[in-house]
């Protein structure tokens, strides 16, 4: 006896690990968040915005060191992103995938280039199926003139396959009451409360996402969550049933456990989803978000907010969107922000309104 282990064996074993292994590997986040197949990018924005002025935007005052654009800086207690006066990103172009837009706290003011608009804020969700071409506007304006305005948001932009890539554009709205809610005791009495953004978490079903989205075919086991649990609490991830990439993004609190593994906060953690995933919180309460889907696989050509899959395809769409700019731009402002005493609302292209 040599002591070497058979090539079939070895296999066997590393395999037999696999499929009782949660984590495949870790990495501090980045920002944007690193994302797998399906999903192409994750920003994540957390800003202290002060006191608005009466254009829901920042006195000159207080925006010393905080210069449009170049201010990503996470030292900073806020970031004004593209905005000059109201904070965010004034009207752009995407076309060839999708935005899933969760703001966690603050306002989010819309407008597009088709016509919509519309204000979200507080838990709401705003899905948005680019296709063929759509200009944009996402702005925060501060509502409150007497107090703080602490803004939470996460983008996340979820790929098309090429048969939805030049569907016409169009959003809808999940809004925050209606979204399915877990909530898990563990056995000690702890409390992890679920949001179920996308796909299906213990028999609870998300919202339905737009029709031509990757996650509106259940196969494709799309599944977005945000999770808070409590210090201490204990929650089970079940396995997925097909082969998907899933990954969690610790990206508040202090420390939590998952297979005896300990992890600091801002810490990106590519999962094993074949097996369930027992996470076990530290001693304050933690927030996640989970991204999980079964990869697209096809070619991806990408030139900031424009993808595709052929090189070709891409110089066609940035081609029409020279020609067209994608219906141009109907608002009056290219940082268009609706007035201070509208509440949540939603205007679509067909000149709709619904009204929360």
């Amino acid at each position: 006896m040599d002591g070497r282990i058979p090539i079939q064996k070895s296999i066997q074993l590393i395999t037999e690990y696999m499929n009782t292994t949660s984590i495949l590997r870790t990495e501090p986040l980045s920002s944007p968040f690193r994302t797998e197949d399906p999903f192409m990018f994750c920003a994540y924005h957390k800003d202290h915005y002060p006191k608005g002025n009466e254009n829901l935007g920042i006195n000159p005052d207080q925006l010393k060191g905080h210069s449009m654009g170049s201010d990503f800086d996470p030292r900073l207690d806020f970031r004004m992103y593209h905005g000059s006066d109201v904070p965010g990103f004034p009207y752009h172009p995407h076309s060839g995938f999708e935005t899933v837009t969760i703001a966690v706290e603050g306002a989010v003011d819309h407008s597009d280039s088709l016509g919509g608009a519309g204000r979200f804020m507080n838990g709401d969700v705003q899905w948005l199926t680019a296709g063929n071409g759509v200009q944009h506007s996402e702005m925060f304006p501060l509502l409150h003139t007497d107090k703080d305005n602490p803004f939470e948001l996460f983008q996340i932009w979820l790929n098309l396959p090429s048969k939805s890539k030049k569907v016409d554009a169009h959003y809808k709205m999940l809004w925050s009451e209606d979204i399915p809610v877990v909530e898990s005791k563990d056995d000690n009495g702890k409390l992890t409360k679920v949001n179920v953004i996308a796909g299906t978490l213990n028999g609870t079903k998300a919202l339905d996402p737009n029709p031509n989205s990757w996650a509106a075919d259940p196969a494709n086991e799309v599944v977005i969550l945000t999770l808070k649990l409590d210090a201490g609490a204990t929650f089970t991830l079940p396995a997925a049933q097909t082969a998907v990439n899933r990954n969690v993004y610790f990206h508040e609190g202090d420390a939590l456990s998952i297979d005896g593994q300990n992890i600091k906060n801002n810490t990106r953690i590519v999962l094993n989803p074949s097996t369930p995933t027992t996470i076990v919180n530290g001693d304050k309460e933690t927030s996640l978000l989970l991204l999980q889907g079964k990869p697209i696989g096809e070619p991806v050509v990408q030139y900031g907010p424009f993808v595709a899959n052929t090189q070709a395809e891409l110089h066609e769409t940035m081609s029409l969107y020279q020609r067209t700019e994608f219906g141009g731009w109907p608002w009056p402002m290219r940082e268009q922000v609706w007035d201070k005493d509208k509440g949540r609302f939603a205007k679509f292209a067909d000149g709709t309104e619904v009204v929360r």
